[in-house]
């Protein structure tokens, strides 16, 4: 198992994660049962003072002590009910106490005294006191009742979650960390599909998942960045083998000129201008196509960039003109040139590379003993 790996460090925040919520839930579910039982254990308490209470209201001004306890163990009947019920006059003088209860779950002898309107819980006990005023006189009741199944169903709660947390933690981290790898099956296939892809498998398409989740949109834009990237590479390709072939066709022209010249001992002025100005049109072609390779490169690299500046137009097309004069003049062509200053701001090169162009389909194509003007208007 990597502790490094996604799947781990998901898993572990899962389980870390269910364990608070495990804790936290238990933790509430036992104080909430807790008060609860006290909160019984009090209601208890009020309800048999309450009965006490109206034992005392309905005894005659000259009480005694055999009727008292007469008629509280007739109504509270506290050792049967595991109870503990105390009555004292005002000054001190104990009316009643309860005997032992029947489960023995505390000593009545060992009850220590409470103060009025006073709540008391003690190892095994939980004793109220209260104050009332009868036709008989003042009395202090105290009533008690044992915590001892309380604690018992707590301890047994208590139990029960130190057992049962722990393996729920465990289960929902194994949980947890299977859902996560199976959840991240699908990126495991989008990396084993993308190992596969190279220049010369550029169909490869990473599978798309029909989730409507983030992955579908991650697979749906890979895809589409592999087809722009299969469509510039294809591109690329059909441009270099366009440009190998027609490199090859001026290359090969050149190179039987010169042959032709080398072993050629006596040529004319006029047929050495002929092979001169063939081989300047092939060199011109052969620049058309290395700028188009270089203007290509730079593209692919980013580096293609706008250098705009001030320049005459005219000068620019003199210029070029008198460099295609001789290519014309072997074609039996007269170049007229007619120019007058015109500032412009672009790019000289791309200019230059038009007038290029255009001077050179006209070459081409102007018939023998034909003229070709070229003018410069502002």
């Amino acid at each position: 198992m990597n502790i490094h790996s996604l799947e781990f460090r998901l898993g572990a925040w899962y389980a870390l994660l269910i364990s608070v919520t495990f804790i936290c839930v238990g933790a509430g579910a036992f104080l909430g049962l807790q008060e609860y039982l006290h909160s019984n254990l009090r209601d208890t308490l009020r309800r048999r003072a309450t009965q006490v209470e109206q034992v005392l209201m309905a005894q005659p001004r000259n009480l005694t002590r055999e009727s008292l306890a007469r008629a509280i163990e007739a109504r509270v009947a506290p050792e049967v009910n595991n109870r503990f019920v105390r009555v004292s006059g005002g000054s001190g003088i104990l009316w009643y106490a309860s005997g032992a209860p029947s489960d023995g779950s505390f000593d009545p002898q060992a009850v220590r005294p409470v103060a009025a309107e006073a709540v008391v819980e003690t190892a095994d006990l939980l004793i109220s006191g209260t104050d009332f005023h009868a036709p008989s006189g003042d009395y202090l009741i105290e009533v008690g009742v044992s915590t001892q199944a309380m604690q018992d169903a707590l301890e047994h709660l208590l139990i029960l979650l130190i057992v049962l947390i722990p393996a729920l933690i465990v289960c929902a981290a194994a949980g947890g960390y299977f859902l996560v790898n199976r959840a991240l099956r699908p990126v495991d296939r989008l990396s084993r599909t993308a190992e596969q892809l190279s220049l010369q498998n550029l169909t490869l398409r990473l599978p798309v998942l029909q989730s409507g989740d983030a992955l579908e949109r991650l697979s749906l834009a890979l895809n589409n960045m592999l087809a722009r990237l299969r469509d510039s590479v294809l591109t690329s390709r059909r441009f270099l083998a366009d440009a190998s072939h027609e490199l090859r066709t001026p290359l090969t022209i050149i190179k039987g000129e010169l042959q032709e010249v080398s072993r050629t001992e006596t040529l004319t002025s006029g047929e050495v201008r002929e092979r001169v100005g063939s081989v300047l049109e092939e060199v011109d072609r052969l620049e058309h196509l290395v700028s188009g390779l270089l203007a290509l490169s730079r593209l692919d690299a980013g580096e293609a960039r706008r250098e705009w500046r001030v320049f005459d137009l005219a000068a620019l097309a003199r210029t070029t003109a008198e460099q295609m004069r001789l290519m014309a003049e072997d074609r039996g062509l007269t170049l007229e040139i007619d120019t007058t200053t015109a500032s412009v701001c672009g790019e000289a090169a791309r200019i230059k590379q038009v007038i290029v162009n255009l001077l050179g389909n006209a070459i081409r194509f102007t018939p023998p003993g034909g003229t070709i003007s070229l003018r410069v208007l502002t």
